[in-house]
């Protein structure tokens, strides 16, 4: 009985290269799923998917069912997609237009759920609790972290690794709903697998709501506008795990480009076959397609089993395997011909393709995959052999390498199983290979080869018939050959691509929450503040703002020299002029002597009858953004010292405003910022800015040009064309006349509408400032709608204009509002509020809806906008700056104490607490349990963000090395 050697994906010699190049080349997308490979059409017949676990006896009987079979490829059969993982779907389906209708519309008694721990918290402006998502068995790729079952009440991250699932919610109606048109992306990738079925596998999100999804951005809307007004279709999805799947599917799409691009490289070569080129359609990962034109690329060397299948040996190592007892080696001899002139070449040759074999078999290394999961896998770091020859010569130039060794000591001789390392620990481990301090080894357990080598011989590869013991030798060789060449090298770039590739991933989830919460802290309104950026020599700089932000001051105070006295009286002079009452210091250099200058002077009343409170407030990126291009427009004429003052102010008055202007990474939130993808971390970036400045709103009539760009649907042109418009028009009387503005067509329109407010009283206030033409708005809107055949637009205020209602909406409310007998004039009473949670009662929402025509998502959305008052923010319910009148220091701490502080940072090991003594402490990991923390916190990696206020006990200060060790008693609220 002949043994089949094809199987549906092609894989050739991996390369031999150092593992720091394996680690630092393709980061993009997960690494080589062994399970996610088409299976062969003659296996897919005979026999179904071999689970985990499976005995040798099983594989015997499937080694006893294979026939013989012509090697032509069958691209009918081999296009077929993979059949998924759900036991109860598990059936392949040939018609590609059907699989396409299922994926998109999978029956409902055939989803199956697991809760699977959410690793993120974005804003989540539906009131639905996270759901489930479909349970599926893991593949190779899975396995590793494994994705436990848990119970929905127990959904806690601590301690585990970061899973790639996505959780997203039941639908609303308990049904998926499919948008209208079809989807055009499963003809344009090309690929022999479902894009929508990949997607969802990948991204661990239902099939209809990828398919929804992918639609969704297609039509070019934006994310924000999604989660706020297309909930359903998304089933309640929050911005992070939105940004997920669009990051997933983009990794699609540039699989889809490299596998064209590369077979067209390889036809112009002349060496693409039918099963190549198969093989690379295969392809679900940039890493896969690369270990496929790894050999054929030029300039790279020819390996050793194709040198010897040109020399016509491989029908020689199918007959070994398929009927070896009429093989004979001798008559393969050919003196005259290097690499078959000897015996002893000709089993080398054969050898070689077997050993080629082998590691291409996806039977095969899923099985090797089985044992690693079952066994410890342990990743070893220790110093390179570079920096110890460097280190050395310790009284010559090189005295820096030592200092960087030091560093990285807690890894110089580390072992760790790849199950339990924790990201922090991976991205160090990482940086250290880079600088070329560490080497790092993957250590796979000899009972692994032990195991593996005794099934390959016994089982898979064991030849059909009796083979002497001299061909049993070449199978034995050829067995540990391509375990110890191909395999150990393979399974170990898997592992430290998916190791890296998870720590990154937790990263930049870390950078989004922390930039979220800091972002969203709830600004000082109303106050008349004094921005103070400290400084010895070069004085302290001051900045006194009005309650809108204006500049009515600014100054020098040298405040740590000989005439403090006399600039005291200065300052005191300045904040009864301005009537202020509220410092806020900037936490750079001379901070603390700054600090207790103010307290001082707070303490002896010398600011009486004016009572003075002052904050601290953290300064990282004001110096940047001070020489900016911004700050210099905005500030044309002042010193860049003086304008980091007013940035400090500013933070504290505004802190979305002020800091959408400085560049996020210069923030000071995260961790590892330069050790992961800067592309995926300037993407997460800027997606949650746009969505924090598109949730709270902005009044468009006062905001900036740097604010307003940052609005979902617009950008730099637009804002630029939005402000040009208000210089020659005046205010913006209702959201129609967005209309106007040239560049703003309708899906921008749409896109922006909903996070624009027009506040009649910022109008009035406006109009009143010398703006006498007050009918131009009306006018001009009447002769651009005429050119542009759309009727006209009322110059009159619409209540409506100042909700989160989207203007799609607006006919809805109107109704709704008929229902209940209110009127516009109500909106935000609480008269109206009464009205309405009444009616909501007595009838329900979803009947509500259905009465008027619209989903439950949508009327929600429209009741939340008609209760909440005028000038609704969302950040109110967000922590505010910390303000105090006194001063401890770290001589004053000691072990036990119990304090409270505020999150100023979060890392990937732990959170930063300014507890008020000039230096944060460190809450370990460790210390931060669920019995700790808030029910709605323990649904996240770390659970605490920046501006939470905590309680903790002190538990070490080290004076010496000015260390301060936490314990998380509780979040106070």
């Amino acid at each position: 009985m002949l043994r089949r050697t094809r199987t549906a994906k092609v894989y050739t010699e991996p390369a031999t290269d150092d593992e720091s190049d394996d680690m630092t080349g393709q980061k993009k997308g997960d690494s080589e799923e062994l399970e996610e490979w088409l299976p062969n059409s003659n296996e897919g017949k005979t026999k179904g998917r071999r689970p985990r676990g499976t005995d040798e006896t099983g594989e015997k009987k499937k080694v006893t069912k294979r026939v013989a079979k012509p090697k032509e490829p069958k691209p009918k059969a081999e296009r077929k997609p993979r059949a998924p993982r759900v036991p109860k779907v598990k059936k392949e389906k040939t018609n590609t237009k059907q699989q396409t209708e299922d994926a998109v519309l999978p029956k409902p008694e055939l989803q199956q759920h697991v809760a699977v721990k959410e690793e993120r918290l974005s804003i989540n402006l539906s009131s639905n609790n996270a759901g489930e998502m479909p349970d599926e068995c893991p593949s190779s790729s899975q396995h590793f972290p494994k994705v436990k079952k848990e119970e929905p009440n127990d959904s806690f991250t601590f301690d585990e690794p970061a899973q790639k699932k996505q959780k997203t919610t039941n639908s609303a109606q308990g049904r998926p709903i499919k948008l209208k048109s079809g989807n055009p992306c499963v003809e344009d990738l090309q690929m022999n697998w479902d894009p929508i079925q990949v997607l969802a596998e990948k991204s661990g999100v239902e099939q209809w709501v990828c398919a929804n999804i992918v639609q969704l951005f297609q039509e070019e809307n934006t994310i924000p506008f999604m989660v706020r007004y297309r909930k359903e279709l998304i089933n309640h999805m929050d911005a992070d795990a939105v940004r997920d799947v669009q990051l997933t599917l983009e990794e699609l799409r540039s699989v889809a480009k490299k596998s064209r691009s590369v077979s067209q490289t390889l036809k112009k070569e002349g060496v693409l076959t039918s099963e190549l080129e198969m093989a690379i359609k295969n392809c679900t990962t940039a890493d896969e397609i690369d270990h496929v034109y790894a050999p054929y690329k030029k300039g790279s060397k020819l390996s050793k089993a194709r040198r010897a299948k040109e020399l016509g040996l491989e029908p020689v190592a199918l007959a070994l395997l398929q009927e070896p007892q009429k093989l004979d080696l001798q008559s393969s001899i050919q003196p005259d011909t290097k690499g078959l002139s000897t015996l002893d070449e000709v089993a080398t040759g054969v050898q070689e393709i077997l050993a080629d074999m082998i590691a291409k078999d996806k039977e095969t290394l899923t099985y090797v995959q089985s044992l690693c999961d079952r066994s410890s896998v342990t990743m070893h770091s220790s110093v390179s052999k570079t920096a110890l020859k460097e280190q050395q010569p310790q009284q010559g130039n090189l005295k820096s390498k030592p200092k960087d060794i030091a560093k990285f000591s807690l890894y110089t001789d580390f072992t760790c199983d790849v199950q339990r390392i924790q990201h922090h620990q991976t991205l160090a481990i990482n940086r250290g290979e880079n600088l070329k301090i560490l080497t790092v080894k993957v250590n796979i357990p000899d009972r692994v080869k032990n195991d593996f080598c005794r099934w390959c011989i016994n089982v898979r590869w064991r030849p059909q018939g009796f083979a002497r013991p001299e061909l049993m030798a070449i199978l034995k060789n050829s067995v540990e050959e391509s375990f110890k060449r191909f395999i150990v090298p393979f399974l170990s770039r898997g592992y430290r691509t998916k190791l890296t590739v998870s720590a990154e991933k937790e990263s930049i989830a870390m950078f989004v929450r922390n930039l979220r919460q800091r972002l969203l802290m709830c600004p000082v309104r109303g106050r008349v503040i004094m921005g103070v950026d400290p400084g010895f020599h070069h004085g302290c700089k001051i900045a006194i703002l009005s309650p809108t932000s204006q500049i009515l001051h600014t100054d020098v105070a040298y405040l740590h020299g000989p005439a403090k006295h006399k600039e005291a009286e200065k300052l005191r002079h300045l904040m009864f002029k301005h009537s202020c009452q509220t410092i806020v210091i900037g936490n750079g250099k001379a901070c603390r002597e700054t600090e207790a200058f103010f307290t001082d002077l707070i303490k002896q009343r010398f600011f009486k009858p004016i009572d003075v409170s002052y904050c601290i407030t953290d300064e990282a990126g004001a110096s940047i953004y001070s020489v900016s291009p911004e700050a210099v427009k905005e500030m044309p004429d002042m010193d860049p010292n003086l304008r980091s003052a007013v940035s400090i102010g500013r933070r504290v008055q505004d802190p979305l405003a002020e800091l959408i202007k400085i560049d996020p990474k210069h923030i000071g939130i995260g961790t590892y910022q330069h050790d992961v993808s800067q592309s995926l971390l300037r993407a997460a970036l800027d997606g949650v800015v746009q969505e924090c400045v598109s949730f709270v709103g902005v009044d468009i009539n006062i905001c900036s040009e740097t604010l307003m760009r940052h609005i979902a649907g617009l950008n730099a042109g637009r804002a630029r064309s939005i402000m040009e418009w208000k210089e020659k028009n005046g205010p913006f009387l209702n959201r129609e006349q967005l209309k106007l503005v040239k560049g703003l067509g309708p899906k921008s329109f749409q896109q922006c509408a909903g996070f624009i407010r027009i506040n009649p009283e910022t109008v009035r206030s406006v109009c009143s400032g010398g703006n006498e033409d007050f009918k131009l708005p009306l006018k001009q809107t009447a002769e651009k709608k005429k050119v542009k055949g759309s009727g006209s637009t009322s110059n009159q205020f619409n209540p409506l204009d100042q909700t989160c209602i989207h203007p799609e909406s607006y006919s809805i409310a109107l109704r709704f509002l008929s229902q209940i007998g209110g009127s516009l004039d109500q909106i935000g009473s609480a008269a109206l509020r009464q009205s309405i949670e009444s009616s909501v009662k007595s009838r329900g929402l979803d009947v509500l809806a259905k009465s008027l025509d619209t989903t439950p998502e949508t009327l929600q959305l429209t009741v939340d906008g008609l209760t909440q008052p005028p000038g609704f923010d969302i950040r109110q319910d967000f922590e505010q700056a910390d303000f105090k009148r006194e001063i401890v220091s770290m001589s004053d701490l000691h072990d036990g104490m119990v304090v409270t502080g505020r999150v100023t940072n979060t890392a990937l090991f732990g959170a930063f607490v300014d507890i008020g003594v000039g230096r944060s402490g460190l809450i370990p990991k460790r210390f931060i349990t669920p019995d700790k923390l808030p029910v709605d916190q323990r649904q996240r990696s770390l659970a605490l963000g920046p501006g939470e206020r905590v309680e903790v006990r002190v538990i070490n200060v080290d004076l010496q090395r000015n260390r301060i060790t936490l314990d998380l008693i509780r979040v106070l609220r």
